[in-house]
């Protein structure tokens, strides 16, 4: 990626030029956790984002391991049937302190790789400071500032909750910038 692409995927979303001309793309976007899962779909036309749908999968810590993992696979596949998206984008992991929870959400990841590449979708990582830069427009921005983004840019009257569901819709917006073309095979 030269330098141009970079600057382009790192300016704010607000002095975006926009390409009326170019398809839309379907974009799921998903916040991988253990306990909360967020599921985020937009259709990417050029710079802009339309808002398609939002959920979160929740494990009950009464479940077993297993049964957790598998409703998260499960949900992110009904996600994918359901919306049929072109391209999907996840946030990747960033250090933890308890290397118990690290691990489980490390392994939820995987199974939510597994159901993504399962359906034969390619996948965008996204950093939390590319998709703070790409919202917000700076890499250090707040939970608060990115939400709020996310309902300005998506033209919604309230911030998507639970807060892992308005995440999953900023990875959403951002991998799709970064992945223009990656679902059509031009990337």
């Amino acid at each position: 990626m030269g330098d141009w692409e970079m600057l382009k995927l790192c300016r704010p979303l607000a002095f975006r030029v926009r390409y009326s001309y170019m398809q839309p793309v379907r974009v799921i976007g998903i916040d991988p956790g253990f306990g909360r899962t967020g599921i985020g779909i937009v259709d990417m036309k050029g710079a802009d984002a339309v808002h398609v749908w939002h959920s979160v999968v929740e494990t009950s810590p009464k479940m077993s391991f297993v049964d957790r993992l598998t409703a998260v696979r499960s949900d992110i596949a009904e996600a994918i049937r359901r919306f049929a998206p072109q391209v999907s984008c996840v946030e990747s992991l960033f250090f933890q302190s308890n290397a118990k929870t690290a691990m489980q959400v490390g392994m939820a990841r995987g199974v939510i790789l597994l159901a993504l590449a399962d359906a034969g979708l390619p996948i965008v990582d996204v950093t939390p400071n590319q998709v703070k830069q790409g919202i917000a427009g700076w890499g250090g921005a707040d939970k608060k500032q990115v939400q709020e983004m996310v309902k300005r840019l998506l033209k919604l009257k309230e911030i998507p909750k639970p807060d892992d569901a308005a995440d999953a819709l900023a990875i959403a917006i951002v991998g799709g910038l970064m992945g223009r073309g990656v679902g059509r095979g031009v990337a």
